[in-house]
């Protein structure tokens, strides 16, 4: 990793029980708001999910302490380098799940897929004994995705749980799952265990981690992230572009949210388009009284602000 970078971003989960999650909430936002990191921190019984920003010493600090954790002993950290930081505020807070599922009585702590590292990935994925599984939204999917892959039309993960039906044609085959860092298919892959497929697999650490073992072979398109930076080039070796403006029509790989605050909606539009529209979706959204002056990204944040909530 370039130590020389301004900041690190660090994504990382881990299932761990964690009994006392009301009070290490408490704890982990006052020694996170005393390193100066930002970002998103959700801590529930059933483990921890965090993307958080800071230097490179901040970062190299807090990795070595949550790992000195015995509960934390085995967490592993994907690290991106950022110019600038990517959050403008700080939250830890306490949830049901690390990651809404809905699937709250699937332990994956007990059971889930077999971890694939990325060379083996690469040697299944185009198999006729193997489907590959996307398990993430559709404003994830159509920004980028591996090719051949199976992706659901679903706005949110919690619909993945219906999409079973459709993956009932699949159960003779070896399934693998993947997601952006891996948290989604701990789930998803336990959640296919239970529901009677027999051989279940998942990317280890996800598209991230499977782009710095592999250069991010084979993944067309770009990745959507959870932070500032909004997408991610992954694929070095035989990238593409598979997006298109909802506009114009022309390939682009720029994801925006309505500048219409009533609105918000995720999609896909050049910058010429996104100038000529003031960050909105349609016309309707851009005589909206809730328009947001549109920042030249599409990514709005609110002020900063720390805070630990339930």
């Amino acid at each position: 990793m370039e130590r020389n970078s301004n900041f690190w971003v660090l994504a990382y989960y881990f299932y761990t029980p964690i009994f006392d999650a009301e009070d290490f909430v408490q704890h982990h936002l006052k020694y996170c708001r005393q390193l100066g990191l930002t970002g998103r921190i959700y801590i529930a019984v059933e483990g921890i999910n965090g993307t958080i920003c800071g230097t490179p010493q901040q970062c190299s600090v807090y990795m070595d302490d949550l790992q000195s954790d015995p509960r934390f002993e085995g967490v592993s950290f994907k690290i991106d380098p950022a110019e600038t930081n990517s959050f403008n505020r700080l939250h830890v807070r306490l949830k049901k799940e690390i990651v809404h599922s809905g699937l709250q009585n699937v332990n994956p702590i007990r059971r889930t897929g077999k971890h694939l590292h990325g060379e083996a990935f690469q040697q299944m994925m185009y198999r006729d004994d193997v489907v590959v599984v996307d398990v993430r939204s559709n404003y994830e999917t159509r920004l980028g995705k591996f090719k051949n892959a199976l992706s659901f039309d679903i706005e949110t993960f919690r619909e993945f749980p219906t999409k079973l039906k459709e993956l009932e044609a699949y159960k003779d085959k070896k399934v693998i799952t993947y997601c952006t860092g891996g948290i989604k298919c701990e789930k998803a892959s336990a959640f296919l265990i239970e529901s009677g497929f027999k051989d279940v697999y998942q990317l280890h650490d996800g598209i991230i981690g499977y782009a710095k073992e592999t250069g991010g072979k084979d993944f067309d398109g770009v990745l959507y992230v959870f932070d500032g930076r909004v997408t991610v080039p992954i694929n070095e070796v035989n990238p593409t572009v598979i997006s298109k403006c909802k506009k114009c029509k022309e390939p682009t790989a720029r994801s925006l949210n309505c500048a219409n605050v009533d609105c918000n909606e995720q999609f896909v539009m050049c910058e010429t388009c996104a100038v000529e529209m003031e960050g909105c979706c349609s016309e309707p959204c851009t005589q909206a009284p809730g328009k947001r002056v549109y920042n030249g990204t599409g990514f709005y944040s609110r002020p900063p602000v720390e805070e630990a909530c339930k």
